[in-house]
C-alpha cells in the first residue's frame, strides 16, 4: 500500500502502541515545517515514516528515523525504494528503533543492501531508566547522591510546575547554549514541538522555580510505554539548588501516570560501559558532563544498531562522505 495517506498512517501506529515517537505524524509535521516532506508507506504488518529532503538539482535526500515499524522489512524496502526513486533520492539512511542488546545478526537479516553511515543524526547511546514499581523503590534505584540532590531541590524550597510558557523555556535553554556551547533550534520549533504533542498529552513542560525565578525547564515527550528527555535547559543562576533533579522526579512522575515503564535520558558519549564509568570524572567535552549527570538515576546504559545508508546514486554519496569526513576534521 504505497504513499499512504497521514490518517492511515495513524490507524497502522494505533496498532503499534510502542512505534517510536519519531515516527508518528506529529513528528513528520514538525519537521516539514523545516524542509523535510513526510510520506508513509505500508506493506503487510510493517510501515515506515519517510522524510524526504529536497536539494539542488532536483535530487534529494531521505530518512527514517527510529522507524520502521514492524518486522518485515523486505516487501517494505521495495516500496520505500520506489519512493526514494521518484524523488531522486541520492541515499536513505535509517536508524532503527532496535537496541544491539536485543536482536544479535539485525545488520545481516534486515539490513541487507545498506552500509554503516558515517554521520548518525539520533544519540546512538542512551540511558534507560526503569520507572516500574513504588516512587521509593524507583530512588532505591538510583545513586546515592542523586536521590540526595532531588531531596535537597525540593528542600531548598524548589518548585516544578508544568506550563505552557515556551518563551521562558526558549531563554533558558538559549543561556545553557552560551553556557555549555551546543546550537538550539528556533523559539519557532520547540513550540511548534509543544503544541503539536502537548495536544494529545503526549508532551509536558516542566519549569523548576525557586522564589517565582525560573532555574531550569524540560520538555518531555512520550507515547506508548516510554518517555523521552528531549530538551533540557538550565539558568546559570541557582544551580547549587539542583534544579535539574527535581525536573528528571517530577518527569518520571508524570511519565508514569501516563501509563509509562521507561524513561529514555536521550543521548551520552558513544563509548562502552567501562571506557564511559573510567573517564567520566574527567572528561567535560562533548556529553561527558550530560553523562555524570544522567548516571545517577539508576537507568541501564543502551546501544542501538546505529545509523545505515541505503546508496541509491554512488558518485554523490562518494561527494557526500567527503563532506562528513571533512565537517568531522573541522
Amino acid at each position: 500500500m504505497p504513499n499512504i495517506s497521514e490518517i492511515q498512517w495513524e490507524q497502522f501506529l494505533q496498532k503499534n502502541p510502542d512505534a517510536h515517537i519519531l515516527q508518528t505524524s506529529r513528528w513528520g509535521e514538525l519537521k516539514a515545517q523545516y524542509g523535510w516532506i513526510p510520506k508513509w508507506v505500508l506493506a503487510g504488518n510493517s510501515g515506515a515514516q519517510i522524510l524526504i529532503k529536497k536539494i539542488p538539482l532536483g535530487f534529494s535526500f531521505a530518512y527514517i528515523p527510529k522507524g520502521p515499524v514492524g518486522n518485515n522489512w523486505d516487501q517494505l524496502l521495495s516500496e520505500i525504494d520506489r519512493i526514494c526513486e521518484l524523488n531522486k533520492t541520492i541515499f536513505l539512511k535509517v536508524e532503527p528503533n532496535i537496541w544491539v542488546d536485543e536482536l544479535e545478526g539485525i545488520e545481516a537479516s534486515l539490513l541487507k543492501g545498506f552500509i554503516k553511515s558515517p554521520q548518525p543524526i539520533q544519540p546512538t547511546r542512551t540511558i534507560i531508566v526503569d520507572i516500574q514499581g513504588k516512587e521509593d523503590e524507583i530512588l532505591a534505584r538510583m545513586k546515592q547522591k542523586t536521590r540526595y540532590n532531588i531531596r535537597l531541590s525540593f528542600r531548598k524550597g524548589v518548585l516544578v510546575k508544568q506550563s505552557d510558557d515556551i518563551d521562558v523555556f526558549f531563554k533558558l535553554i538559549q543561556t545553557t547554549s552560551q553556557r555549555d556551547s551546543f546550537s538550539v533550534h528556533s523559539l519557532d520549533y520547540y513550540r511548534k514541538a509543544y503544541d503539536l504533542f502537548s495536544s494529545d498529552n503526549e508532551c509536558v513542560l516542566l519549569i523548576a522555580e525557586h522564589e517565582n525565578q525560573p532555574l531550569a525547564a524540560m520538555m518531555v515527550f512520550a507515547r506508548g510505554k516510554t518517555a523521552w528527555y528531549f530538551y533540557g535547559a538550565s539558568a546559570n543562576r541557582g544551580r547549587n539548588l539542583m534544579p535539574t533533579y527535581a525536573l528528571h522526579w517530577e518527569a518520571i512522575r508524570w511519565a508514569r501516570a501516563r501509563g509509562c515503564v521507561r524513561y529514555d535520558l536521550w543521548g551520552v558519549p558513544n563509548q562502552d560501559l567501562e571506557i564511559l564509568e573510567a573517564e567520566f570524572m574527567n572528561r567535560n567535552d562533548g556529553l561527558w558532563g550530560v553523562y555524570r549527570h544522567k548516571r545517577g538515576f539508576g537507568g541501564v546504559l543502551k546501544q542501538s544498531i546505529g545509523s545505515w545508508d541505503r546508496v541509491y546514486k554512488p558518485v554523490l554519496y562518494r561527494l557526500y562522505k567527503i563532506w562528513v569526513t571533512r565537517a568531522q576534521r573541522d
